[in-house]
C-alpha cells in the first residue's frame, strides 16, 4: 500500500487532484463567512428568476446484460452507508463479518457499487483509523480506503449549523466539514434534516436566507450544499387564509414547502436530494389541502415531475424501495431495492440525465438483530436491483 503520509504520494496526488491546500481551502471561505455571522434576518430572499440550466440527457449510457441501456450507469450505482451502519459499527474483533470502513469499503465494492454516501464518520474503536475519522487525518485515511476499492464518495449527512446568523464557533466547524468534504474528493455535502420543521412561509424565508449563506460558503469551496427530505418537506405551505388565535396562516395557495424553497434559494448554490420513497409517501399522504377561501382543493404530488421542473438541483437521489402497506399511515414499507413496487424505471427514464445523476441506495430498516449479516446481504440484493434497471 502507498506511504499516505508521503507529501509526494498519495497525499500530494490528492492536494493536485483537489486544486488546493489546505491554507488556501480555509482562505477561501473567510470573507463570504464574515457576512454570513452578521447577516440580519431580512425576510425572504429573493427569488432569483433565471431557472437553473437544463441540459439534455446524458451520453454514453454503459450497454449491459439484458435488453436496453442502464438507467443508472455502472459508475453511479451508490450506497449511503447508513444502510450498512451496523458494519461500519461492528467490533472487528469479535466477528469473521466485514467490519469498520475498510472492510465494508471492500465488501460493498465487491457487490458492484462504485460510489458511496456517508452519514456520519464514526465507526468501531478497534476498526482501522479508531473511532473518530471526522478529521483532516482520518479523511485523508477514508480517502486511501475509497481509492484502494475504487469507489467515489458523493456526499454526506452531516454538520447544518442550527443558528442563523451564524456564530464563530458554527462557521468555524462548518468550514472544517467542507475541508473534510474536500479532501475526500465529494462534490456534495449536505444533511439528512429539513431547511425548518415548520409549516409557515415565514420561516421558510428565514431557512432560504441561511442556505443562501452557506450555499455560497460551500461555493467558494467548490461544494454543492445539499438538503436531503422527508415527505413531511413536501406537505403544503401555509401562506394565506384566516389567521388561527396566533395571526398564523391557516390556508395554503396550494405550493408545497420544498417547492418555496427551490423559488426562494439560488440554483447555483444550493441543492436537493430526493428520497425518491419518502416522496411517494408525500403523494400518498398529502394530496389536499386547504385553500384561503377554506375549500378544500385535491392536488396530486408528482416526484419525477418536481425533478423535471428543476432538473439541475437534483444532483443526488436515495434509491429505496417499498411494497404497499395500509396500516403503517406511509403508504408503503421499505424493503430491499428492486423488490418492491415503486416503478423507478419510470422514474429514471422521466427526470434523464442519467450520467449527471447519482442515485444511491438505502434501505433503513437492513440492519438486523438476529441476522449480523442482513445488511450486507440486502445490500447486494439492492445492488442487484439498481444495476437491473434499463430502458
Amino acid at each position: 500500500m502507498t506511504d499516505h503520509n508521503d507529501a509526494s504520494g498519495t497525499d500530494g496526488a490528492l492536494r493536485r487532484s483537489l486544486g488546493v491546500n489546505r491554507r488556501r481551502f480555509l482562505s477561501t471561505c473567510t470573507a463570504v463567512g464574515a457576512a454570513a455571522i452578521a447577516a440580519p434576518v431580512l425576510g425572504a430572499s429573493p427569488a432569483f428568476a433565471r431557472p437553473a440550466a437544463h441540459q439534455g440527457h446524458g451520453h454514453g449510457h454503459e450497454h449491459g446484460h439484458g435488453h436496453g441501456q442502464a438507467l443508472v450507469p455502472a459508475s453511479k450505482r451508490g450506497i449511503i452507508l447508513y444502510t450498512v451502519r451496523d458494519a461500519t459499527a461492528r467490533d472487528p474483533l469479535s466477528t469473521t463479518l466485514p467490519s469498520g470502513f475498510r472492510e465494508v469499503f471492500k465488501e460493498l465494492a465487491r457487490y458492484g457499487y462504485k460510489q458511496v454516501e456517508f452519514a456520519g464518520y464514526g465507526q468501531h474503536a478497534n476498526a482501522p483509523g479508531g473511532n473518530n475519522l471526522e478529521t483532516v487525518e482520518g479523511a485523508k485515511l477514508l480517502r486511501s480506503w475509497l481509492d484502494d476499492y475504487g469507489l467515489r464518495a458523493q456526499g454526506n449527512h452531516g454538520f447544518i449549523p442550527g443558528s442563523w446568523p451564524l456564530t464563530p464557533s458554527d462557521l468555524d466547524e462548518f468550514k472544517r466539514h467542507l475541508e473534510i468534504t474536500n479532501i475526500l474528493g465529494m462534490d456534495h455535502m449536505g444533511t439528512g434534516g429539513d431547511p425548518t420543521g415548520s409549516d409557515y412561509r415565514a420561516d421558510w424565508d428565514v431557512a432560504a436566507d441561511k442556505w443562501n449563506a452557506l450555499g455560497q460558503i460551500a461555493h467558494r469551496a467548490g461544494i454543492k450544499l445539499y438538503t436531503h427530505n422527508h415527505d413531511a418537506a413536501y406537505g403544503f405551505l401555509l401562506d394565506g387564509g384566516a389567521p388561527d388565535d396566533q395571526g398564523r396562516p391557516t390556508g395554503s395557495s396550494g405550493v408545497r414547502k420544498l417547492e418555496y424553497f427551490l423559488k426562494v434559494t439560488d440554483p447555483k448554490t444550493v441543492w436537493l436530494e430526493m428520497d425518491i420513497f419518502w416522496a411517494h409517501v408525500a403523494q400518498y399522504k398529502f394530496h389536499t389541502y386547504t385553500a384561503h377561501d377554506g375549500s378544500q382543493v385535491e392536488n396530486t404530488f408528482d416526484p419525477a415531475g418536481l425533478v423535471s421542473r428543476h432538473n439541475k438541483r437534483y444532483p443526488l437521489f436515495h434509491a429505496k424501495d417499498g411494497v404497499v402497506s395500509t396500516t403503517n399511515g406511509d403508504g408503503y414499507e421499505m424493503v430491499p431495492f428492486g423488490t418492491g413496487v415503486i416503478d423507478y424505471r419510470t422514474f429514471f427514464r422521466r427526470v434523464g440525465q442519467t450520467n449527471y445523476r447519482n442515485p444511491m441506495v438505502e434501505q433503513d430498516t437492513a440492519p438486523s438483530d438476529t441476522d449480523l449479516a442482513q445488511s450486507l446481504k440486502q445490500a447486494r440484493i439492492s445492488y442487484g436491483g439498481l444495476a437491473a434497471l434499463r430502458k
